[in-house]
């Protein structure tokens, strides 16, 4: 059940991002409202995915994991019916909503079924899921689109997302919610929302001054939040959570940071593929395959390592290395051998494995049962705020290189420019992240 659904969300994700040219011609969109696909369902799940794990905690993380499944479910059939460009995002936005409601439980869910010892290698077998859906997204997804359409990716996934809500239904037993009976903060919820919805949609504005702006305004707002959270009984977001905990926080951040400057190279590399080398979708799906081919083979292993070897050392050597494969795809030109941009993808791939497994297992160890859901929540939304994020940079400087027009022949060079910028600015970014995560502290303690 939740192998399914971390299976089929990044499966949609890492499919639609090969068939977005084709998007792009159906509905003559340019390449700054193509990003807009996935930038829609990105920012809706990163604001919302706290307020529902703490309804989880409350409620039930059944409920809430059911109620999103079916209306991920149905998000899928929507989006195939999209009539332009706009109703997709529309659509994508509405999806991200359902995608909020299954992450913020689904790893809670895992985590109360395996505690103690088995934890790591459970957590390797999530991540496994989730990267086998992003392997066989861009191959899979290439091929659809270049055989059925690109409305067939959401058929697909409307198909896999009905068998998760039917097991969900009948397979899960409903639990004693661990925060039964408290209230819900929903004048927290509400100024949290506020606040993320401007700081993520003012820095895709930038470096427009509305950006920064707006961006002033989700921190004032989040500075509001902050307040209000110390004083109410039942809080959204229990701040005490990270005081005294700098596992807990840091390993957040370097989460945040590691999504930030990786998420954009799948969505980069897609328009690269197709537009500069000349590929069709399904032979920059079949490119494209290596990175995540090596996180699904190498994560549960590594999940399995992070019971034993400190988490710390495993997801620090990991960022770097995904950082030093940033900086080998920096120089990128029309003349880059394919054999290199595979070897590249297959080290970035091994990086990402050996960080992501080891670093949700130092997060949800440094909480107690009760903050699961909460946690669980906190951590998803650094992962889609780190997504949005990674997607706004890469907008915001094909904006200024490329600007609001479709990519082709007259600009190749303006996008290889955005390509080259985007890809130093990531490699940057795991730098900054290796430091954060080496300075988090032991989950073993000795």
């Amino acid at each position: 059940m939740a192998l399914s659904t971390a299976f089929i969300n990044p499966f949609v994700g890492s499919a639609i991002n090969v068939a977005l040219p084709a998007i792009g011609n159906e509905f003559l969109a340019d390449a700054v409202l193509l990003s807009w696909v996935a930038m829609s369902y990105l920012l809706v799940s990163a604001v919302l995915m706290v307020p529902f794990g703490r309804l989880a905690d409350i409620f039930g993380r059944k409920k809430i994991y059911l109620t999103g499944i079916t209306l991920f479910t149905l998000s899928n059939a929507f989006c195939a019916f999209s009539g332009s460009i706009y109703s997709l995002i529309a659509f994508r936005t509405f999806q991200g909503i359902s995608s909020s409601m299954i992450f913020s439980t689904s790893m809670a869910i895992l985590m109360s079924a395996f505690p103690g010892e088995g934890r790591g290698r459970a957590l390797g077998l999530m991540a496994a899921s989730t990267y086998t859906g992003l392997s066989a997204g861009p191959f899979a997804g290439g091929l659809m689109t270049q055989v059925f359409g690109w409305r067939s990716i959401f058929w697909f996934s409307f198909a896999v997302s009905l068998q998760a809500a039917l097991l969900t239904y009948y397979g899960v037993k409903s639990e004693r919610s661990e925060s039964h009976g408290e209230s819900f903060d929903y004048a927290g919820a509400i100024v949290y929302s506020i606040s993320m919805c401007l700081l993520l949609y003012g820095f895709t504005k930038l470096p427009a001054p509305a950006g920064f702006y707006i961006i002033a305004a989700g921190l004032l707002a989040g500075f509001v939040f902050l307040r209000v959270e110390t004083v109410v009984d039942s809080p959204v977001l229990n701040v005490n959570i990270f005081k005294g905990n700098r596992q807990f926080a840091l390993s957040n951040l370097a989460a945040l940071i590691h999504y930030s400057a990786t998420f954009g190279l799948t969505f980069l590399l897609s328009l690269y593929l197709q537009y500069n080398k000349g590929m069709t979708p399904r032979q920059a799906g079949t490119v494209l395959i290596a990175q995540p081919i090596m996180m699904a083979v190498f994560s549960p292993v590594i999940g399995k390592l992070s019971e034993k070897i400190e988490p710390m050392l495993l997801a620090s050597a990991g960022i770097g290395l995904t950082g030093i494969g940033l900086f080998l795809f920096a120089p990128i030109s029309a003349d880059t051998s394919l054999n290199l941009i595979i070897l590249n993808l297959l080290m970035i791939g091994f990086g990402f494995a050996l960080f992501s497994s080891p670093n949700v297992n130092a997060v949800m160890s440094s909480v107690e049962k009760r903050y699961y859901g909460v946690a669980s929540g906190i951590l998803s939304t650094m992962r889609a705020t780190g997504q949005a994020m990674s997607m706004g940079i890469s907008s915001m400087l094909i904006a200024l290189y490329v600007g609001k027009q479709q990519i082709g022949p007259a600009n190749l060079d303006k996008f290889l420019a955005c390509s080259r910028t985007a890809f130093t600015i990531f490699a940057m970014l795991c730098l900054a992240g290796m430091f954060c995560s080496l300075a988090r502290g032991k989950v073993h303690k000795s």
